[in-house]
C-alpha cells in the first residue's frame, strides 16, 4: 500500500507528519510522491489562517478526482478548531484532529478494508491531558532534525484559534526528548531544532524550563547546534537570556514574535506587552550574545481590526528600529469564533493587501542589510545538499551560503570565506 502526504503549516505540523509517515512506514505502508500515485492520501492541516484551510480543501478534492479509489485523510489543526465543517467536507473519508495521531491508522484501515465508508474521529482537548509521543528518528536531509518539545497554548490572543486546535499546554518529558536526541545523533545528525505551539512555555506545567532542557540538550555527544523555535518576548527572563547565552552549542537566531509595532494594536490583539517592553528583550539578548553576533527574526500581522495608517507606519518604524534579520509578513486574516473577528473596524482585503506589499518590501530590504554584513567574514556552515554544482548549507545564524567544493560536504560543518551576496543567498569559498 502506499501513502501520500501534504503538510501545511508550521515546523510542529511538519514534525508531526514525519512521525505520522514513520507510523505508516512501520505498518507496510511505503511513503511516495503525489504524483506517483497513491492508496491513502494525508493533509496535515494548518487553520491560522483561512487561506489554510482553503488550500486543505483544495488538495483533498484534487486528491479524490484523481485518485477516485483512494482513502482521503484531513487531520491537523483545521478540523480540531472547526469540527462540524470539517465533518462535512465530502472529499474527506477519514476526519482526525490534532490529538491522537496513532488512532489514524486504525481510521484507515477501517475504510480501506469496507468496515466504514466514512470516519470521524475528532477528540477535544482535555485539560490535563498529557504529552502524546510521536517520536522521529530520520528526516529528509539528514543534517537537521526537528525534535518537538511541548504541544498547545494557555494564551487567548484576540486573532488566534490555536488554544482551540492545539489545546492547553502540556510538556514532553525531558527523558524522552534526550532519549531523542541520542538517536539522532547516533543516527548522524548533528543539528537539532526545538519546535512547540509555545516553546516558553516548555515546563511550565512540569516544574522545569527550556533553559534547563537546552543546557541538557547541548550535553549529547554528536549535537554541535541547537536552535529554538518561536519564542515570545515576554516568556523570556532575564536568568534565562543569561543560562542561554552560556551555552556556547545554541544557535544564536531568536525568532522573537512581535506581530504589531504599535503598542495601541498590540492591545487590541491582547498581546501581553508593549512595543517599549519589546525592544528591550531584544536589548538584552543582543547585550548577552554581543551585538554583532545574534540575529532576530520575527512574525508581523498587518490589517488587524481597527488598525489605522498611522499605526501602520509606527510599525515600519518599529521594524527598522529592531534591526530584524527575517520577518513573516501576513495580511490579518479573520477567523471564526475569535475575538478579532467581532471587533469594529474591520479593514479592506485591498488595503489589507497593500500593507503587506509595503511590510515585506521593508522586510526585504532590511535582510539584504543584514546579509551584506556577513560579506567578508569567514564562518562555520554546515552543509546540506548539492545544487546546480554548488553545496548549500546555512550558518549559526540560518543564513543561506552556496559554495562551490569538488568533494562531498553533506552534513559537514566546515569554515567557509563569504565573498558576496546574490539574492538572499550568501555566496562563498570552502577552506
Amino acid at each position: 500500500m502506499r501513502v501520500c502526504f501534504y503538510t501545511l503549516g508550521c515546523k510542529v505540523n511538519q514534525n508531526e507528519t514525519g512521525a505520522l509517515a514513520q507510523l505508516f512506514e512501520q505498518n507496510g505502508f511505503t511513503v511516495v510522491e503525489e504524483k506517483d500515485g497513491a492508496d491513502v492520501y494525508v493533509v496535515n492541516s494548518c487553520t491560522v489562517t483561512n487561506f489554510g484551510d482553503q488550500k486543505s480543501r483544495k488538495w483533498l478534492r484534487r486528491a479524490k478526482r484523481e485518485n477516485p479509489g483512494a482513502v482521503t485523510v484531513l487531520t491537523g489543526c483545521y478540523p480540531q478548531a472547526f469540527p462540524e465543517e470539517a465533518a462535512k467536507i465530502e472529499e474527506a473519508d477519514v476526519v482526525t484532529g490534532s490529538g491522537n495521531r496513532h488512532a489514524i491508522l486504525q481510521d484507515v484501515q477501517k475504510v480501506l478494508n469496507g468496515e466504514e465508508t466514512k470516519v470521524v474521529d475528532i477528540r477535544p482537548h482535555q485539560k490535563g491531558e498529557s504529552f502524546e509521543e510521536l517520536p522521529m528518528d530520520r528526516f529528509a536531509d539528514h543534517t537537521r532534525a526537528f525534535v518537538k518539545v511541548e504541544d498547545g497554548c494557555n494564551r487567548r490572543c484576540a486573532y488566534c484559534v490555536i488554544p482551540r486546535a492545539r489545546g492547553p499546554v502540556r510538556s514532553r518529558s525531558e527523558r524522552s526528548i534526550l532519549e531523542e536526541l541520542r538517536r539522532l545523533a547516533a543516527s548522524g545528525y548533528c543539528e537539532v531544532v526545538l519546535t512547540a505551539i509555545s516553546l516558553p512555555s516548555y515546563g511550565k506545567d512540569t516544574g522545569t524550563g527550556l533553559a534547563e532542557l537546552v543546557e541538557h540538550a547541548a550535553a549529547v555527544t554528536g549535537i554541535e547546534r541547537i536552535r529554538l523555535g518561536s519564542l515570545d518576548p515576554d516568556m523570556l527572563t532575564d536568568d534565562d537570556i543569561r543560562r542561554l547565552a552560556a551555552v556556547p552549542k545554541l544557535c544564536p537566531q531568536f525568532h522573537l514574535s512581535l506581530q504589531s509595532g504599535s503598542s495601541k494594536t498590540l492591545r487590541a490583539m491582547r498581546r501581553p506587552y508593549t512595543t517599549e517592553q519589546y525592544a528591550a528583550v531584544a536589548a538584552k539578548l543582543r547585550e548577552a550574545f554581543g551585538e554583532e553576533n545574534v540575529s532576530i527574526t520575527t512574525d508581523v500581522i498587518v490589517g488587524f481590526p481597527g488598525e489605522t495608517e498611522e499605526e501602520f507606519q509606527q510599525t515600519l518604524t518599529f521594524l527598522h528600529r529592531c534591526a530584524f534579520a527575517a520577518m513573516h509578513i501576513f495580511p490579518y486574516s479573520k477567523r471564526p469564533d475569535t475575538p478579532a473577528a467581532k471587533m469594529p473596524g474591520q479593514v479592506l482585503n485591498a488595503v489589507k493587501e497593500e500593507r503587506a506589499r509595503r511590510a515585506a518590501e521593508t522586510a526585504g530590504e532590511m535582510e539584504h542589510t543584514y546579509l551584506s554584513q556577513w560579506v567578508g567574514q569567514t564562518v562555520p556552515v554546515l552543509f546540506e545538499e548539492e545544487q546546480g554544482g554548488l553545496w548549500r548549507g546555512h550558518t549559526a545564524h540560518y543564513c543561506a551560503v552556496a559554495a562551490p567544493s569538488p568533494r562531498d560536504l553533506h552534513n559537514c560543518l566546515v569554515q567557509v570565506q563569504l565573498e558576496g551576496l546574490e539574492g538572499n543567498t550568501l555566496k562563498g569559498v570552502v577552506l
